[in-house]
């Protein structure tokens, strides 16, 4: 009992911390998108104050019919000035115009800086995504980040567009209106002055209870994108296990959620848009009283009755846009606290301006007692240590989860070790600058990704400035040529979201040429061919033999037969090396390796001997067979 009593203290301890982290998180983010749109109206504040300029005699032209209408109605018409009647209306006309023009100027002056305002936003925040590290991606769905990127920009619109303009616009309009109110008549006016504060009092409580459901809104969204764009690109797993109706029952989930949460907002600005209205309705009830008594008593005459209503209504249009202007930009703080969230992600290359540039880079890469976990306390490799000499090719062997991927990720640099270093010509990886670094590496991944082009724009991708003739060499080379001269379209056949309509061997070569038109001093190859039968393998071994040629290479292959020329081999078991040499140096050695080829050589021969019989190879071999789980990443 007591032990249970200590967890269930610990767990509301922790609970708590929890909560008030959250709490403390909240107002950072908070602080930061107010930070976000002071630069952001730092940025545009010239053509803001443009806009305010244009957006102030906007509204003094709205106030020349509104002024006029009192002596229009007391001395012109009651004394047949038919001229001055004319003359005012010409004004009046006039001032419309000037009204119409200066709207117009305000929408393509502010308009264009709220379409340039999202768009660098969104580049910004794209440009910061993209040098996330990896595991920030492997830990986050597609659909949140592209919200973050095209959803959460949009809102800064109402802050450096029309939004804080109209706002400025709209407290001029009704300070200068309320002026005038109180001259006409203080008593009543100060009844309409409490009436608004009291209004506006009620506005800045329904905001500060809206803002959370707009931030919640934007999170669902995005959770609702990312399932259904998980769902979407996995379409032929799902149809091919018959679960249409569970995605389906997932999404309509998600979609009530969302709905909910639209609902509560809707209400919530429906609150305030109602609230205006009954103030609309208090002020004009006030105004037949008080108005209709000082018309009867003779303290007003017709003209200053009219006026009065016009000026009441200058003031209270503004407050009423207030509201709903009010009401985007707490939305759009909103996404400002989550692009800020995002924005403060430490990238992979922060440091890489203050890091060394590469130069010419000979080859060699050396692990200097490598430790590295992904969670702590669970180290993935455990004192790692070799080297693989300039041109040469080490492979990478071992079971499932053994941390030959791992390793291999250290290498390309999307993963820094725990502890000890790697080294590139004797110089640690940590002082080099990555983006030097990766223009010289090459990558052929088992799950080669494809974009929605042609065959020609993937083959150059690492390469754009390659001619149409080094694209037919390399394609030749990788045996890509043999299948794209058949498409009607040859290289400017589309290939498809992820290269679908390609077929898995297909999709290989292109990457296999791809890497090769890129030419670089360090090369991967991560079960790059594990997609080709023994035929197309066998076609592309040429091609696979010119790529390592002069290269720097580290290959992992679940095919023991594909890597017997390595310079060297490497057999990872547990995080740790285990043996280590050439092929027939670990086959006379008669360890971990011989038993993996063996194993693996008996899968062959027993299916090349007995091809329809039922075989089921043992544990080790198809963990050597079938590929690698996290750890052998």
């Amino acid at each position: 009992m007591a032990t249970g009593r200590t967890e269930t203290t610990k767990g509301e301890a922790a609970a708590g911390m929890t909560e008030t982290n959250e709490k403390v998180k909240k107002r950072r983010l908070t602080s930061g998108a107010w930070a976000e749109a002071r630069a952001l109206v730092r940025r545009y504040r010239y053509r803001l104050a443009l806009g305010l300029v244009l957006i102030f005699v906007s509204r003094l032209a709205g106030l020349v019919l509104p002024a006029m209408t009192g002596y229009i109605v007391d001395d012109v018409v009651p004394n047949g000035r038919v001229g001055e009647l004319f003359l005012l209306a010409g004004i009046g006309f006039a001032a419309t115009v000037v009204q119409s023009a200066t709207g117009f100027g305000l929408s393509q002056v502010l308009g264009v800086a709220a379409q340039r305002a999202i768009t660098e936003m969104r580049k910004r925040v794209m440009a910061h995504v993209s040098r996330l590290p990896i595991r920030y991606f492997d830990s986050t769905q597609t659909g949140i980040l592209i919200s973050r990127i095209m959803t959460d920009a949009e809102g800064i619109r109402n802050l450096v567009g029309t939004g804080l303009v109209q706002l400025a616009g709209g407290l001029l309009t009704a300070s200068i209106a309320l002026g005038w109110l109180f001259y006409l008549n203080w008593q009543l006016t100060s009844v309409t002055l409490f009436i608004l504060l009291l209004f506006g009092a009620t506005m800045g409580y329904g905001f500060a209870k809206l803002r959370p459901v707009f931030r919640e809104r934007g999170r669902i969204n995005a959770e609702v994108t990312g399932r259904l764009t998980e769902t979407l690109g996995g379409i032929r797993i799902v149809k091919a296990y018959g679960v249409e109706k569970r995605e389906q029952l997932v999404f309509a989930r998600g979609a009530h959620r969302l709905f909910r949460n639209v609902a509560k907002a809707v209400t919530g600005v429906s609150a305030v848009t109602s609230i205006s209205t009954l103030v609309m309705g208090v002020i004009g009830a006030i105004m037949i009283v008080l108005g209709g008594r000082a018309l009867m008593s003779g303290a007003w005459t017709d003209g200053q009755l009219i006026q009065y209503i016009f000026f009441t209504g200058l003031v209270i249009a503004p407050v009423i846009q207030i509201s709903s202007i009010g009401t985007q930009i707490t939305e759009a703080f909103a996404g400002l606290d989550r692009i800020r969230e995002i924005m403060r992600m430490a990238t992979e290359d922060e440091e890489d301006e203050a890091r060394e540039k590469l130069g010419p880079l000979d080859g060699e890469v050396r692990l200097d007692d490598v430790w590295f976990e992904y969670e702590p306390g669970v180290p993935v490799l455990k004192g790692v240590s070799l080297t693989a000499p300039s041109g040469t090719t080490t492979a990478l062997v071992g079971s499932s989860g053994s941390g030959k991927s791992t390793l291999i990720s250290l290498v390309m640099a999307f993963n820094r070790p725990t502890a000890g270093r790697v080294l590139v010509d004797g110089r640690d990886l940590e002082s080099i600058s990555l983006k030097d670094y990766r223009a010289r590496l090459g990558v052929v991944l088992q799950e080669n990704f494809l974009f929605d082009g042609s065959i020609r724009a993937n083959l150059s991708f690492a390469n754009p400035h390659a001619t149409s003739e080094q694209i037919r060499k390399v394609s030749r080379i990788a045996h890509c040529d043999e299948f794209i001269d058949g498409f009607p379209d040859g290289y400017d056949t589309i290939v498809g979201e992820r290269g679908i309509k390609l077929s898995g061997g297909q999709r290989q070569r292109v990457a296999i040429a791809r890497a090769i038109l890129a030419d670089p001093r360090l090369l991967i190859l991560d079960e790059a061919t594990s997609s080709l039968d023994s035929e197309s393998e066998a076609m592309i071994q040429d091609g696979l033999r010119a790529l390592r040629r002069g290269r720097t290479t580290f290959v992992i292959a679940h095919r023991l037969s594909t890597i017997q020329s390595a310079d060297q081999i490497l057999v990872l078991e547990a995080g740790e090396i285990v043996e280590r040499g050439t092929h027939d140096e670990l086959i006379a050695l008669d360890g971990r390796y011989k038993q993996l080829y063996d194993k693996q050589y008996g899968i062959e021969r027993n299916r090349f001997i007995n091809p329809g019989e039922d075989f089921t190879p043992e544990p080790a071999a198809v963990e050597v067979a079938a590929g690698h789980g996290r750890g052998g990443l």
